[in-house]
């Protein structure tokens, strides 16, 4: 039978689970980015529900990073990440081609925000996942509940998941940060859901980390009880609302 102790060890070492941060643990250059006046109305509108300063307190985004978004979409972090890693950093906003075949516009919002010089420090990148050229020696990159549209068989019906999370692995230097943040699924479900733009949690954790990445903490900052997971995120009776993972893993620092 085991101890008390030995199995509060056992929680404590595999759980991983972060605190959120507090308001008052909150760096300055954070929350100076969140606070940026020029971002749009509707964007800080979604601060409540997203919480981008603890998010990416949590996920320790430092000035001079140099940083690779992952299907930035409407560019909601993309102009805080902008002003967070400042003019000695940057933000590399990729939409894979592929998703451009079925939405035209994707990349649009990315190549606005770079287009403007309050955010200079913004490249917009479309390539097909098939013929990836990507920066190297990346300090992070970054995906938020997006990393379940890798897996929408309108986009992508032939990815290799392995082989494009081995990408994001040699894309970033050695000690860098994958941050991966999405729509939670019914747990044990893996892409049963995928329809309802929700992913398994495990099934993420276990895809990165068989590309070579370390498992480095996750969060219940996005969590959600009230969640049942049966429907869309796009539903309104969940819509802002729903259980998401939040995840950080590590390239190995050797």
């Amino acid at each position: 039978m085991h101890s008390p102790i030995g199995v509060l060890a056992f929680v404590v070492l595999f759980s991983v689970v972060a605190a959120p941060a507090r308001a008052a643990d909150i760096p300055p250059y954070i929350a100076a980015a969140v606070a940026d006046p020029a971002r749009p109305a509707a964007d800080v509108a979604r601060d409540a529900e997203r919480k981008p300063a603890e998010t990416l307190a949590f996920a320790g985004i430092k000035p001079g990073d140099r940083v690779l978004e992952l299907v930035p979409a409407g560019g909601y972090y993309t102009r805080i990440l902008s002003r967070l890693v400042g003019p000695a950093g940057n933000i590399y906003a990729f939409t894979p081609s592929e998703i451009l075949k079925v939405f035209p516009d994707a990349a649009n919002s990315s190549r606005m925000i770079a287009s403007d010089p309050q955010y200079s420090n913004v490249s917009v990148l479309v390539m097909p996942t098939t013929a990836m050229v990507l920066p190297r020696n990346l300090d992070a990159v970054w995906t938020t509940q997006n990393y379940h549209d890798l897996h929408l068989a309108k986009f992508f019906p032939n990815l290799d998941m392995h082989v494009f999370n081995k990408a994001m692995f040699a894309a970033l230097r050695p000690g860098g940060l994958y941050f991966v943040s999405d729509h939670d699924a019914e747990p044990g479900s893996g892409l049963r859901d995928n329809k309802l733009h929700r992913i398994d949690s495990e099934l993420v954790r276990d895809e990165v980390r068989e590309a070579g990445f370390t498992f480095d903490g996750e969060t219940d900052l996005l969590r959600d009880a009230g969640d049942p997971h049966t429907a869309s995120v796009f539903d309104a009776s969940i819509r802002g609302h729903t259980d998401q993972f939040t995840f950080r893993f590590r390239r190995p620092a050797r």
